[in-house]
């Protein structure tokens, strides 16, 4: 005789037994198929590893939070890397190709020489998870070949696009050398202008070992930028690279890490 039962996301549910017991069944099956990867976070990658800080911060006893930017280089990019110079930080830049590395090579090698960090952003942002392996791979490599040739670093960090990664992914990664970066915190600067708001929306996130996110080229982003380094300043934080945060532990190839 059938039953019925009320759930919290459909109003009734009505099965036999048998029925139930097939849902059952392929739940199951799905639980043990579903896309998993490896991930960890940069305080947990941390305390796993051994070893001294090569770099002059510590975040094992600092209070870090790694600053990072994503879409570029662009027009907008010198004029961050002069307020950034000017406090003598360093952030993490996941750069793209496409009408970005292809068309600024010379911010690009700024970048590189004053000590910021360069990741991967691959060359025309398209979701990882969409692509076939080979277009995923060419994503990848093309972006890699031209940093490498316009900086003469290969980077080991990435960030895939809209965050989006699964099991294909982090194999394809792991093979190409990279570590995955995703984030705790996000300004949402694509969709606004108002730098009040991006200052306000970092500012609420922001924890501990934390990653900021955000895209140097949006119109608000950079005007932000000076008010968020006091701000972060004022409550404590040392601002590091993605690199510095994860130290004494060094990124893992295919691993996804998010704090």
């Amino acid at each position: 005789m059938p039953f019925i039962t009320r759930t919290r996301r459909s109003r009734l549910l009505i099965a036999a037994p048998t029925v139930v017991a097939a849902v059952l069944a392929v739940a199951l099956t799905l639980a043990l198929t579903v896309t998993t990867y490896d991930h960890t976070s940069p305080r947990a990658a941390r305390a796993e590893a051994s070893g001294s800080v090569a770099a002059n911060v510590d975040c094992r006893k600092a209070k870090c939070v790694a600053l990072s930017f994503d879409g570029g280089p662009s027009p907008t990019t010198p004029r961050l890397l002069d307020i950034l110079k000017l406090d003598g930080l360093h952030a993490t830049f996941f750069v793209q190709g496409k009408g970005h590395i292809a068309r600024y090579p010379d911010i690009l090698r700024r970048i590189s020489d004053e000590g910021h960090e360069i990741g991967n952003h691959t060359w025309n942002h398209r979701r990882l998870t969409d692509l076939d392996e080979d277009d995923a791979r060419r994503e990848l490599t093309r972006t890699q070949d031209a940093i490498e040739r316009i900086t003469g670093t290969r980077p080991v960090l990435m960030r895939p696009p809209e965050g989006r990664t699964n099991r294909k992914v982090a194999g394809l990664c792991r093979d190409l050398g990279l570590a995955q970066v995703l984030w705790s915190v996000t300004a949402k600067d694509y969709e606004t202008t108002d730098s009040a708001l991006i200052t306000k929306r970092v500012l609420d996130q922001t924890h501990r070992d934390g990653i900021i996110l955000l895209h140097d080229l949006h119109k608000g982003t950079v005007p932000a930028v000076p008010g968020i380094i006091k701000a972060l300043e004022q409550r404590g934080y040392t601002i590091v690279t993605v690199s510095q945060l994860l130290a004494p532990a060094k990124p893992r190839p295919g691993m996804v890490y998010r704090p």
